[in-house]
């Protein structure tokens, strides 16, 4: 069978810089529905297209086609005390909820920096703003279900 639209993919995908430095590898096989629906980089979806069971994709990705470009209106510094929990428990790399006062959108955001009482939040992708090297095999294809495509995920 060849990926088309509508079919759900699996692939087992890996993430290098552009030294062939290994950044992560996904951690068990990862399934989507091929066509108009999230859930992998556009880009990707399109080198998938016509492959079968077996076939590789190797595609070089520029930041806008990979996790975007880095925001700065998504980096600020906020004092530890304004922060969920106690400020002993702030640490790089904790994640926090955190709801944008204007959207009301809750994001992810990450702790890069604590030092003097302060902590840098920063709600970008953490490979935002890298160009890279994603290379995927393709596992398994078959048709998506009724369900799958009214929910447009699998």
């Amino acid at each position: 069978m060849k990926i088309t639209k509508n079919s759900v993919v699996t692939i087992e995908w890996e993430i290098f810089d552009l030294d062939n430095k290994l950044i992560e590898k996904s951690p068990k096989p990862y399934s989507y529905l091929q066509g108009g629906y999230r859930g992998i980089m556009p880009m990707v979806k399109e080198q998938l297209y016509d492959k079968t069971v077996g076939d590789i994709v190797d595609i070089k990705l520029v930041p806008a086609d990979a996790f975007g470009e880095i925001d700065e209106d998504l980096i600020f510094v906020d004092q530890l005390d304004n922060l969920p929990g106690k400020k002993d428990d702030i640490y790089v790399g904790l994640l926090l909820e955190i709801k944008d006062r204007k959207t009301g959108e809750v994001r992810l955001y990450r702790v890069t920096d604590v030092s003097d009482n302060k902590a840098v939040i920063d709600g970008n992708h953490p490979l935002a703003g890298l160009h890279i090297r994603f290379k995927a095999v393709v596992k398994d294809i078959r048709p998506a279900t009724a369900k799958e495509l009214k929910r447009g995920s699998v």
